[in-house]
């Protein structure tokens, strides 16, 4: 029997998004994401379909790809998760939102750890967890709250 093959990480995550310009300059505008020009994927018809973006503290790279259909299907879902390391940076990027106007859960309990969520221009659920930790405590989690419910509940 052989072993099976390494992988070595994530190469880049993709987003779909129903307009390119719109949700680039809301994911810079609340993620600091820059467009990396030289990636952007551009069809046989001349038409820009994908940006590749980074955004700091992130070494994987995210693509925001025009996929209208499928941004509208996906809207409520969180798909990605991106981390914090304590309660009062999660407050420091509740107060960035809050300045940008970007509608929020304001600050969450959850299971292990706090948590915060918004929607980008599509409606995609972008949330942010602590790596600090409470006790585990199912109990006390805002797990009813629509910020987290979520699709199809």
């Amino acid at each position: 029997m052989s072993s099976k093959p390494q992988l070595s990480g994530l190469h880049h995550l993709k987003i779909p998004v129903s307009n390119l310009t719109e949700s680039l300059r809301w994911y810079a505008s609340v993620l600091g994401a820059e467009r990396i020009p030289e990636f952007d994927h551009i069809g046989i018809d001349g038409e820009t379909f994908a940006y590749i973006t980074s955004i700091p503290g992130i070494p994987t790279l995210i693509e925001l790809r025009l996929a209208p259909p499928l941004a509208q299907r996906m809207s409520g879902f969180d798909p990605i998760v991106f981390s914090v390391d304590t309660l009062e940076s999660l407050c420091s990027w509740r107060d960035h939102l809050d300045n940008l106007a970007v509608a929020n859960s304001a600050i969450l309990r959850g299971i292990i750890g706090w948590l915060l969520v918004c929607h980008d221009p599509d409606g995609l659920s972008i949330r942010f967890h602590t790596n600090e930790t409470h006790d585990f405590d199912a109990d006390k989690a805002d797990t009813q709250s629509p910020w987290v419910r979520g699709v199809g509940d």
